[in-house]
């Protein structure tokens, strides 16, 4: 569960951007692919995909989709725009350097969903993906 004190922190705070330097957008269909092989983990609102991509480069990639099943083009892109904020205020804190995410928005929840409930399930998602150990 994600402290009242961090909502509170990040409610209060200004925008912050994605800094080139530290996240870098996935655009790439290749880049989708390879992230929904890896580490996923469902939530009520969303979908996370995490991939550590083994290479030395230290930035976090994010990406986002939605698919037909969500609705029409208006929602989907609604549903993506949310699903970006919430990038901004959980990955930013809890994302870790060299992994690439994938946010995949769920048919109605993620366009409906209180951004509150969001961003605890972004967090509750990533500290889950992060504390997987891994082979």
């Amino acid at each position: 569960m994600v402290s009242q004190e961090i909502l509170n922190e990040i409610h209060t705070s200004q925008a912050v951007s994605f800094s080139v330097s530290d996240i870098q957008v996935l655009k790439k269909r290749s880049d989708f692919i390879a992230a929904s092989k890896a580490l996923r983990q469902s939530m009520r609102s969303m979908l996370v995909q995490a991939r550590m991509r083994n290479d030395d480069d230290a930035t976090m990639r994010v990406g986002f989709t939605c698919s037909k099943k969500v609705g029409n083009a208006v929602i989907r892109n609604r549903a993506k725009r949310r699903l970006r904020e919430v990038a901004r205020a959980v990955v930013t804190r809890h994302g870790k350097a060299g992994f690439d995410y994938v946010f995949v928005g769920r048919n109605t929840v993620t366009e409906q969903a209180d951004f509150d409930s969001l961003i605890q399930d972004a967090t509750l998602a990533l500290q889950k993906l992060h504390s997987i150990q891994r082979p």
